[in-house]
């Protein structure tokens, strides 16, 4: 793209200096500077005057293109014109799971609202860290975006050095959803709430499945279980959530600590008995379920999120046109229905509004792997 800048002298008449700036991705690529309706320089004052005078404009358009060069201008106009080509959406996770759905239904809905292809990468691995990796290091020009989850935050204290920090590495667009875990256990289980799960299990030694360790429902387990209602509890992590709740269908352990979605079929259809969830208010999809806070822990809250970022220094324009995008995709009746269904709520919000939630989840979930124990990786 082409700016082109005129530069008039009375003395002379006219523009009688054309600058011109190459730009391309944001960056200053050529410098051309063409000069008009020169005088004939027959005496040594007017040629004097003359070169001065030219001097003088490129002094000052080298400098114009210098703080275009650092300050980014040109981004800006790109800004306005975002996008232009097709969107990367790199999910953290593999694909079938719920931060892979709703990748693919933030995609389809971002390209109905911009008008460009949004194609789907799942980078999996390192408990999210391994897309977030990619994503940290890539330009800073809004075609390549993360998909990741409440993981993110978790491995800031998970890991000694997950490959980024959160604070440095990237600019947080929206919360686009989030999800309670939940508590489950074998149907034949007496107890039909937490409160009377943890009287019974006093002096007992209980074994509950998670999906990993430092996921969020391994550390809500731990520290409620454990910490907090003080049971002998012993985590048994999985590889995913499936197999652990496939582990309670079979009663290999006492009960599971994992995301509501993939519980919630198990629920609903009598395979599984919910003990709590970990939302401050019942879920609509589960209102006899009580809460966590209901059941003799006041406050207690933790959630499964779901996000969007971009690299760090992300145009602040590109910024705020896909936080627009994604909370009125969050608004729409067909976006709401298909994360209901899978136990997510929609959670539209400002750029500030997820900065701070970011803060206090890094916070939130730092102390609490400090107060499990559990060794960073």
């Amino acid at each position: 793209m082409l700016y082109t800048f005129g530069r008039s002298n009375s003395k002379y008449g006219g523009d009688d200096l054309l600058f011109t700036l190459a730009v391309k991705d944001g960056k200053v690529w050529g410098i051309s500077l063409a000069i008009a309706d020169a005088p004939d320089p027959t005496t040594d004052q007017v040629r004097g005057t003359y070169c001065a005078y030219v001097m003088r404009c490129f002094t000052s358009c080298f400098a114009v293109a210098s703080i275009v060069a650092i300050c980014g201008w040109p981004r800006c106009a790109l800004g306005q014109e975002y996008p232009s080509k097709p969107i990367h959406l790199v999910v953290s996770f593999v694909p079938g799971g719920p931060t892979d759905v709703i990748g693919r239904l933030l995609a389809q809905e971002l390209s109905k609202r911009f008008g460009q292809a949004v194609v789907v990468e799942n980078r999996g691995g390192a408990g999210g860290n391994i897309a977030a990796k990619y994503v940290a290091g890539v330009a800073a020009d809004g075609y390549t975006l993360l998909v990741t989850t409440s993981a993110l935050a978790v491995n800031q204290t998970l890991y000694k050095d997950p490959g980024y920090q959160l604070a440095r590495d990237f600019s947080p667009i929206s919360l686009v959803a989030w999800s309670p875990n939940v508590l489950v256990v074998p149907p034949s289980t007496p107890a039909n709430n937490l409160s009377d799960f943890i009287r019974d299990n006093r002096g007992k030694q209980v074994s509950y499945a998670t999906a990993g360790i430092g996921t969020t429902p391994h550390l809500t387990g731990d520290q409620l279980l454990r910490v907090l209602a003080g049971l002998d509890a012993v985590d048994i992590p999985f590889q995913g959530a499936a197999p652990a709740i496939a582990a309670v269908l079979g009663n290999y352990v006492t009960l599971a600590s994992v995301a509501l979605p993939p519980a919630l079929p198990d629920i609903k259809a009598g395979k599984l008995k919910g003990l709590a969830v970990t939302s401050l208010e019942r879920v609509d999809t589960l209102p006899d379920l009580p809460t966590v806070a209901e059941s003799g822990f006041p406050g207690f809250e933790s959630y499964t999120w779901v996000g969007l970022f971009g690299p760090a220094n992300l145009e602040p324009a590109i910024v705020s046109k896909l936080n627009a995008a994604v909370n009125d995709a969050s608004r729409s009746d067909k976006v709401r229905e298909n994360l209901a269904a899978m136990g997510f709520e929609a959670r539209p919000g400002t750029v500030a509004q997820f900065g701070r939630f970011l803060s206090q989840e890094v916070a939130k979930w730092g102390q609490i792997v400090r107060e499990t124990g559990i060794v960073p990786q």
